[in-house]
This record gives C-alpha cells, sequence and structure tokens, in this order.
C-alpha cells in the first residue's frame, strides 16, 4: 500500500536524519580534540521497486564517512614531548609497554609518565632504538619497535677521546729544556683526571712529548692511572710551522684506572702540517723561554643526570643530562595506509588497522610518502564549526520535513477509516 510506503519512508528519513546529527552533535563536542576527525553522514535511497503501474517508496540510509585522512591545522605546544604529523601517516601505540598490538592515533599528546615512558591515555609511544648519534640499532622493522622509555639512560657520562692542543714552544729554548703543561680529561665513569705533559728540546726544530700518570683533578695527589703509550716526537719548519708528528695520528693510552673506568685512548690534535694552528715554534717573548699554551681542550662529559626530553623535527627523541650532553635515543617511525580512511576508530582518537585499511608499512619521518613529524606541535581538530552549522540546519529542516509527511500520512488513514466505517 502507498501509504505504509510513504510513512515507513519518511521514519527511515527520521532515522537517518538523526544519525546525521548525532555526527555533527559529535564533531561539535571535539571541536578542541587534537588529532579529532570529523565524521560525516553520506545518504543513500533506498528501492524497492516501482513501475508505470504505480511507486513504491523505499526511503533513505545514512552511512558513516569519517574523514581519518584529512590534515589538521597544526597549533604550537609548551609540551617539548607533544607531536604532530605535518602529512600523511600515523603514530604508532600500544596498550601497554610489553604489548606486541599495535594501534594508531594522530593524537600527539604525548607525555612523560612516572616510570619515564612517553603515554597518550593510557597508550604507549613506540619508537627505534637508536645511538648517541641517531643511528636505529638493528632494523627499521615492526618488530624492532619499543615503547620509548626515556629513563633509558637515567644518567650518562662521556670518556675524553680526542686532545685539541693549542701551544707555542719556544724556538729560542736550549737542546734538553723541558716545559710542562696540563690536560684534563674524563675516564668512561665520568671522573675527571689532570695528565702533565712534558716538552722536552731534543735538537734543532725537534721536540718531545712525554705523559705522566694521571691524578685526580679533585686531588692532585692522588695518582689515578697508568700511562702505557711512547713518548711522542714533533719537528717543526724553519719558519715555526709544524712539520711531522710521529706516530701519526699521535694517541695516549692510559690503563688500570682507579675508579675501575674502561681503559683510555685520546688522539691528539696537533694541529695542521705546514700551519702554526695547533703547535707552533716561535721564539718567547719572555725574558726566559716559556711554553705559551693558547688552549689544552679534551671532549667528554662528567656524570649527569637526565633533565629533560625532546623530540626533533626527524622523530628523534634526545635526552639532556645536567653536564650538558644531548644523546639522541630513540627515533619514531610514521606509519601509513593503503586506505587510512579505512581504519577502526576507537575512544581517544586511537584507530585499529582492518581489512579494508590495509597493513601499515613504516617509514622515517618525511620519506616514503610519510609526513613530518613536528615537535612542540599538535594537531588540531579538524571540524570547522560554520560548516557543522550548515550541517545541522539542512539536517533539522529534512527531519521536521520528514515528520509532517508521517502527519500527513495519519490524516490520510484517518480519512480511509472514516470512508470506510
Amino acid at each position: 500500500m502507498s501509504l505504509t510506503g510513504a510513512l515507513n519512508s519518511a521514519v527511515s528519513a527520521l532515522s537517518a536524519q538523526s544519525q546525521s546529527i548525532a555526527m555533527v552533535s559529535d564533531n561539535l563536542a571535539n571541536s578542541s580534540t587534537y588529532g579529532y576527525k570529523t565524521t560525516n553522514a553520506s545518504f543513500e535511497a533506498l528501492v524497492t521497486g516501482s513501475s508505470s503501474a504505480g511507486y513504491s517508496s523505499g526511503g533513505v540510509i545514512a552511512n558513516t564517512r569519517t574523514n581519518i585522512s584529512e590534515q589538521g591545522l597544526l597549533v604550537s605546544s609548551t609540551t617539548a614531548t607533544n607531536l604532530a604529523i605535518s602529512g600523511s601517516g600515523f603514530f604508532v601505540v600500544s596498550p601497554s609497554e610489553t604489548s606486541t598490538e599495535m594501534y594508531y592515533t594522530r593524537n600527539g599528546e604525548f607525555t612523560t609518565d612516572s616510570d619515564g615512558y612517553l603515554t597518550n591515555d593510557g597508550y604507549y609511544l613506540l619508537g627505534w632504538r637508536t645511538d648517541a648519534d641517531g643511528n636505529v640499532i638493528g632494523s627499521e622493522s615492526t618488530g624492532s619497535l619499543t615503547a620509548i622509555d626515556t629513563n633509558i639512560l637515567a644518567s650518562t657520562a662521556a670518556a675524553s677521546t680526542t686532545t685539541t692542543i693549542q701551544a707555542n714552544l719556544p724556538a729560542n729554548a736550549a737542546d734538553n729544556d723541558t716545559f710542562t703543561s696540563d690536560m684534563s680529561l674524563y675516564d668512561s665513569l665520568g671522573t675527571a683526571h689532570s695528565v702533565e705533559i712534558t716538552w722536552t728540546k731534543t735538537g734543532t726544530n725537534t721536540w718531545t712529548a712525554s705523559f705522566a700518570d694521571p691524578t685526580l683533578s679533585s686531588d692532585p695527589t692522588v695518582t689515578s692511572g697508568t700511562v702505557t703509550s711512547s713518548d711522542i716526537t714533533v719537528t717543526f719548519n724553519s719558519d715555526g710551522t709544524l712539520a711531522s708528528v710521529l706516530p701519526n695520528p699521535p694517541t695516549v693510552t692510559i690503563g688500570g684506572w682507579s675508579t675501575s673506568a674502561a681503559d683510555s685512548t685520546i688522539t691528539l690534535d696537533l694541529g695542521t702540517v705546514g700551519k702554526a694552528d695547533g703547535l707552533s715554534q716561535y721564539s718567547s717573548s719572555s725574558s726566559t723561554a716559556t711554553v705559551d699554551v693558547t688552549g689544552i681542550t679534551s671532549n667528554g662529559m662528567a656524570y649527569g643526570t637526565l633533565t629533560g626530553v625532546s623530540i626533533g623535527d626527524s622523530g628523534i627523541v634526545s635526552a639532556t643530562y645536567s653536564n650538558g650532553q644531548t644523546i639522541a635515543i630513540y627515533k619514531i617511525p610514521v606509519a601509513t595506509f593503503t586506505n587510512a580512511n579505512g581504519l577502526e576508530p576507537m575512544t581517544g582518537g586511537i584507530y585499529a588497522a582492518t581489512s579494508s585499511s590495509g597493513s601499515s608499512t613504516l617509514h622515517t619521518a618525511g620519506t616514503g610518502g610519510a609526513g613530518d613529524i613536528e615537535g612542540g606541535e599538535l594537531e588540531a581538530s579538524t571540524t570547522d564549526s560554520s560548516e557543522e552549522f550548515s550541517t545541522m540546519i539542512a539536517a533539522q529542516q529534512a527531519y521536521s520535513s520528514s515528520a509532517q509527511v508521517i502527519t500527513a500520512v495519519n490524516k490520510m488513514f484517518d480519512t480511509l477509516l472514516s470512508a470506510v466505517r
């Protein structure tokens, strides 16, 4: 009966427009939710069959269309561990630090929890472990992903490996004259030591450098290790520039640290052959010949504790320590999908992979079609309030019109029933 069909069509419209209003309500409610992607109603006509003899109404249904791949506006954040992706892709997260389950999100409101993990609403950010230079340890694969633990290096120290010496050895010194200077360095445990260098003029334009056993910087009376390397021979050109250094490269090896640190090998940078940018030999300007030291500097770091974590635009997670050292500890990948809009939305801006979305592919940020990771920024909701209000008005009008159809059909039924009586 056509009246029944009209009634069913109007009821389907009420249901469809109710769903549309619900989606608008969700979108407006999440207008301030970071990483939120709007959901819109896609209407589809229902046809039950019609012919030249009569029309049979079908109605309408509302399908959900989530715009997951839509880019939101990036806004600045005062939290160093907040992140955003400019372009395609998702952060990979897990429901626990040991879980093998993987989910995906665009909401980068990550903060450090009490155990040092980067988390967002109970989900743990995953990344690849790196060395101090930011190179991934192992492969950049799904199996290498692990929860990012900023406390993995809660403290640090760095042994000295190079020492740069800039000094002038007096050309007016007599053969066998000796002079001393000191160089400071750190062992692998971050303890500071001092090594005395003895410069001896052994002939025309020729010097040797010998190294005393190190002493503690905190107590120069305590010998803290043993130098096991040979003396270094340095020669100069007649114009005072460096001619040669033997052995090449010159090194100082120290073992038997009283601190139980690992043995140290320090490479000396004495300047460029043919130049006076490191060691030089010119006449001393003082009344007695002296070594004029411009600078003796060693790398290495004293013991330091973790003071902060930052994330660079390339997705490198770096830890900063009280000794001034900054070390790369993790690299955050970006996951992409063949059909990102096929992902299954979950609570908290989390998405699960489906057969429609396909499996994820991991990339370094900014490569392989993946977007760039922006540290200290967040992706705003894609909700456009003016557009949502426009959709809401249209849905409201369609709902009211459908309700009027029901009222009209009801009166027509009453008329029909009255005629029967």
